[in-house]
């Protein structure tokens, strides 16, 4: 092994380490019964998850007759202690296997679940994790934030069903936006604040705010702008946005650079207009797919100022939109989602 291929290995380790957060059981009940449908006869994958750790094991595996399900896949990154399943402290990395109760224990035990070595680390992106991706139907899993991109990628690509945690910035990627465009990602509906507590690793250093260590020496930090991701529906979603508002063109005034008109609320979205509008990314918690259609974002659709007003006239800075203030002057919008009324088309 070079000692250009050490040092990539060494930032993926750190990489993997820094982003390794578990998620709380209660996060996960709210959210996962919203999709109970959904698992009746399905193999399970979670493919970033410590069964010692890990509370969507733990979920899965004590659910499992309930939901249907069919299996339940779990690996995890390499030094991991999967010693509750007898076998120790190791670097070795594993993936579990778990096909019910077969003993009538009230939860899974070693002889009931599958343990088998991995020859590499158990990255999801190697050959061996891909290829228990390919058996599964759902993912679930708290994935590194870090890979985000490139985890929901693979999801896409091999066109897998999925439920994940990830940065609420990560709508605005390049990448993830047009998923959400075309329906195939969108918002759990449980974490709306997206404020959330994640027990870290023994040896993660408590260097922020919102960080405690529990009574047992469990260490925790808390995570701001945090949602779930999915592709999983679920009836909330389909529920019609009220509209009450009428259009007026002084309510709502048009952009500068990109022709729809401003709305500020969700909630002062005109009952009566049909076309683009620019609402804020907070609307994607109310968006029905069944009343309106996302043509873009103010990062996508906004024209260049430089081509419309004359400089030092409005703050330069990334795609934006931006709206008179009526004396040649303009004013730079934060981000915006381009939407439709497809009800009125």
């Amino acid at each position: 092994m070079t000692t250009t291929d050490r040092n990539r290995d060494f930032r993926e380790a750190r990489r993997a380490k820094k982003d390794e957060f578990y998620t709380s059981l209660r996060d996960i009940e709210l959210e996962l019964e919203h999709y109970t449908r959904h698992f009746e006869g399905k193999v399970v994958y979670c493919n970033c998850d410590d069964p010692r750790a890990s509370n969507f094991f733990r979920y899965f595996a004590a659910n499992f007759e309930k939901l249907g399900l069919k299996k339940l896949i779990t690996t995890c990154y390499r030094s991991q202690d999967d010693s509750q399943f007898g076998r120790g402290n190791s670097d070795q990395a594993v993936y579990l296997e778990y096909s019910g109760d077969k003993n009538g224990n009230s939860a899974p035990d070693a002889e009931e679940i599958g343990i088998q070595p991995l020859a590499g680390d158990g990255d999801f992106r190697s050959a061996e994790s891909v290829e228990l991706l390919q058996q599964a139907d759902i993912v679930v899993t708290n994935p590194p934030f870090s890979l985000f991109r490139e985890y929901v990628a693979q999801l896409v690509e091999h066109q897998k069903q999925f439920l994940i945690i990830g940065n609420l910035n990560a709508l605005t990627y390049k990448e993830i936006f047009p998923l959400f465009q075309n329906d195939q990602m969108w918002y759990g509906p449980s974490i709306r604040s997206g404020d959330r507590e994640f027990r870290v690793p023994d040896d993660y250093p408590l260097t922020a705010a919102g960080t405690r260590v529990d009574d047992e020496g469990n260490k925790y930090v808390r995570v701001k702008g945090v949602r779930w991701f999915t592709n999983l529906d679920y009836p909330g979603r389909h529920e019609e946005l009220d509209l009450h508002m009428t259009y007026s063109p002084t309510a709502y005034p048009k952009y500068a650079n990109f022709d729809a008109i401003d709305v500020s609320k969700t909630m002062h979205i005109p009952v009566d207009y049909a076309g683009p509008m620019g609402v804020p990314i907070t609307f994607l918690d109310k968006y029905n797919p069944d009343q309106f259609d996302i043509l873009g974002s103010s990062k996508t659709l906004g024209r260049p100022m430089s081509g419309i007003a004359k400089k030092g006239t409005y703050q330069q800075g990334g795609p934006r939109f931006y709206l008179p203030n009526g004396d040649g002057t303009y004013r730079r919008m934060y981000d915006r989602i381009v939407i439709r009324n497809k009800q009125l088309a």
